[in-house]
């Protein structure tokens, strides 16, 4: 417990710092905060079921606390950032639900995209005049099938389309890291967004019920057969976390198709390079979630 495996490039210490970690009960997010905990990080596992939380932290040695956090209910993450002592040093924005059924979230919202984007853009502006050092987003390959339909955001008009909206999730995580960046450079903040994929992971995100029952075998032998383990998943987030890489640049497996291997800088599609649609993107989220980018609330270098 708390040992990096032995595939696991070195994690420099992390004494001094405080991290939060969306959805670290299980699959990447746990491998990842136990990893920060043993290198010497106040951990703070932001779950949703917090027992599940309380026993993931069991497993972990260092300082590790336990708060409730759903992001698919913006009032539950403003409670969470109300509530939250002190200062984050990192805000590793990691939880989220891939190609379920149709599902709401508890302001209505589409559950891949309120979910993966707007709880996780929601929190990230909240926390925002607390963070020290920077945001970690955890994006997908899935992005590069992924288009922003601005018409039917929440999937009311279209046919639902399980893939297509984690695809759409997915893409705007990459928008909101790199719009994110901008607009952090614009305010002389020296806060960095920076994002990670975990290539092929098979992690608990492919658990029964978690996607369509059709689809679950076919899945689950897939990504167990060709899929990393969590804690080789973990990887890239680690990287992103910790190590000196530039402003708004993106981590993922070195490997073949990056599906496996050490942790390096990656392309993004044409699509999640596109300002315009990242800035429109952000207008329209700051509009869905009533949370906005804290310019004059940021720390100074």
């Amino acid at each position: 417990m708390g040992r990096v495996p032995p595939a696991d490039p070195t994690v420099p210490g992390q004494t001094g710092r405080t991290v939060v970690v969306t959805g670290a009960n299980s699959g990447i997010g746990r491998a990842a905060a136990r990893v920060l905990a043993a290198r010497g990080a106040r951990v703070v596992l932001a779950v949703r079921d917090t027992a599940k939380g309380a026993e993931a932290a069991s497993t972990m040695t260092g300082e590790v606390g336990v708060r409730r956090l759903d992001l698919a209910d913006l009032a539950s993450v403003r409670t969470f950032a109300d509530d939250l002592p002190g200062p984050v040093d990192v805000l590793i924005n990691n939880a989220g639900v891939m190609i379920p059924p149709l599902g709401r979230t508890a302001d209505g919202f589409e559950l891949q995209f309120g979910t993966n984007h707007l709880g996780h853009f929601a929190l990230t502006n909240l926390l925002l005049p607390r963070i020290r050092e920077r945001v970690v987003t955890v994006a997908s390959m899935g992005h590069r099938a992924g288009t922003i339909d601005f018409d039917d955001l929440n999937w009311e008009r279209r046919r639902y389309r399980a893939m297509a909206a984690y695809a759409q999730s997915k893409l705007a995580n990459l928008l909101f890291t790199a719009e994110l960046q901008r607009r952090l450079i614009a305010a002389g903040s020296p806060i960095i967004a920076t994002a990670a994929h975990p290539g092929l992971a098979a992690t608990n995100l492919l658990r029964p019920g978690s996607v369509p029952a059709p689809l679950h075998g076919l899945a689950s032998a897939f990504f167990r057969r060709v899929g990393q383990s969590d804690e080789e998943g973990a990887r890239p987030t680690l990287y992103a976390a910790t190590a000196d890489v530039p402003p708004g640049s993106y981590a993922g497996p070195g490997g073949a198709f990056e599906g496996r291997g050490a942790p390096k800088l990656v392309g993004r599609s044409a699509a999640a390079l596109d300002e315009a649609v990242a800035r429109r993107l952000w207008v329209v989220s700051e509009e869905l979630t009533g949370v906005s980018f804290p310019a004059g609330e940021l720390q100074r270098p």
